[in-house]
């Protein structure tokens, strides 16, 4: 799938250097991949969320961080919507963002 937003990522581990090596495994295995619905993403992460509106929450070191992304499995497309802590993934609606 094509990941759109890296930036978002690498802008976020550099301020949370401790979840810089799960990230960048989540994003290469997210490009590797050829998600085509969510049973699929769950088979690959067990841990994560299924939303409505395709979005996902994937659970990045243990439970410390949460990260949010919208997927068009036809296009095999995957925006990054959110990365933060738990205490501000807490703060917002994960459905809307």
């Amino acid at each position: 799938m094509r990941v759109i937003a890296k930036k978002i990522l690498r802008d976020f581990w550099e301020i949370h250097a401790d979840c810089e090596q799960q990230l960048k495994s989540w994003f290469q295995e997210a490009s590797k991949a050829e998600w085509k619905n969510p049973n699929e993403i769950k088979l690959d992460y067990p841990s994560a969320s299924i939303l409505n509106d395709n979005r996902v929450v994937f659970n990045i070191k243990g439970n410390n961080y949460r990260l949010i992304v919208k997927l068009n499995y036809d296009y095999q497309m995957i925006w990054i919507r959110f990365i933060g802590t738990h205490a501000e993934y807490d703060k917002i609606n994960a459905n809307e963002i």
